[in-house]
């Protein structure tokens, strides 16, 4: 079997993490970079290897057998559209878009093509995800609390509504997901936000979002997102059960019941890892553990803009009722 031959579209921060980690495999090697700053793509290519690529259309030319999109949220579509039209497998980073409109047309696309697709909740993969849902697995969810308190990254297109979604779409998605997963899926959302933007130039998302979370299997729940503070505060989420409390972060799982409690440590870069290892796998035909393909991703997305949605008009939002239960692993069907 032989190798896979990956393509970057972007070079920030989250590309430069894939890029380090996929340089690491024995079996990947970096066909090249591009990015609308080409000073960043050659900084990029330079240091993992690959050539630089003045465009999108110009490293499908070079053949790549997989192209991992890591752009800004309101940069997603175009290079989507162009990798699937080439049919090439596909890794997204999250969110996948700044809108609903935008995700659901690519998923569409990737639906048609039947193209393989991975997105990058890689919260998924985390050591202790599969023990939180034995766990739970005989006792009902009752309530869900959801945090990520955090700063403003320094990026300029975060504190825009209309590049980032804000907080709860760039950051709380991750927390979203793992309700998801845990809790199953939310069928009705009522946000509020506090209309006052972080102290940035240029700044109109708001710097605090609470939100109220009704789920189909009858739990309730909130979620609270914050970017008003010098550092990351606290990013995760906790859940009662009978008898249960559980508390996920990306550095374990603290679980509490009629035995005591105890911490289960996770380790978050092994996640990060495992990610892209799951995605290449998959490409090779060597695996298949691809744990959030667009489809599934896309339910996150429209989560998550619910609840933006729900805070910027102050209007309960409801979600349509799932069909089947969110999937841990690509061996388990999802609903699309």
């Amino acid at each position: 079997m032989g190798g896979c031959r990956v393509g970057l579209v972007g070079a920030g921060g989250v590309a430069q993490r894939h890029a380090r980690v996929l340089s690491g495999f024995d079996d990947v090697e970096l066909v090249g970079v591009t990015d609308v700053v080409p000073e960043a793509a050659s900084a990029l290519a330079a240091q993992h290897g690959g050539q630089t690529f003045r465009d999108v259309a110009e490293l499908l030319a070079a053949a790549p057998d997989a192209v991992y999109v890591c752009v800004p949220p309101f940069a997603h579509g175009p290079a989507e559209e162009a990798v699937i039209d080439a049919g090439v497998p596909m890794f997204v980073e999250k969110p996948v878009a700044v809108d609903l409109a935008t995700a659901e047309r690519v998923a569409d696309l990737v639906a048609r093509r039947g193209l393989r697709t991975a997105v990058g909740h890689h919260w998924r993969y985390l050591s202790v995800l599969e023990q939180a849902r034995e766990l739970l697995a005989d006792r009902p969810v009752r309530m869900v609390s959801g945090a990520w308190l955090d700063k403003v990254p320094p990026v300029a297109w975060w504190s825009r509504r209309d590049r980032s979604g804000g907080p709860v779409v760039e950051q709380a998605a991750h927390v979203l997901d793992l309700i998801r997963v845990l809790a199953g899926e939310v069928t009705e959302v009522t946000a509020y936000g506090n209309g006052t933007p972080p102290p940035v130039d240029g700044a109109d998302i708001d710097s605090v979002t609470t939100a109220a979370l009704r789920f189909a299997d009858g739990a309730v729940g909130t979620l609270s997102a914050a970017c008003v503070l010098g550092w990351k505060h606290r990013a995760g989420l906790e859940i009662l059960a009978d008898g249960l409390v559980l508390a996920l972060t990306e550095d374990g799982l603290l679980i509490r019941d009629a035995d005591g409690e105890r911490h289960v440590p996770a380790d978050p870069e092994a996640a990060r890892v495992a990610v892209d290892r799951a995605f290449v796998d998959a490409v090779r035909g060597v695996g298949d553990d691809v744990r959030v393909p667009y489809a599934e991703a896309l339910k996150t997305q429209r989560l998550a803009l619910a609840v933006a949605d729900s805070a910027r008009t102050g209007q309960t939002v409801r979600l349509a009722t799932p069909a089947a239960p969110v999937a841990l692993t690509s061996g388990v069907s999802v609903d699309a």
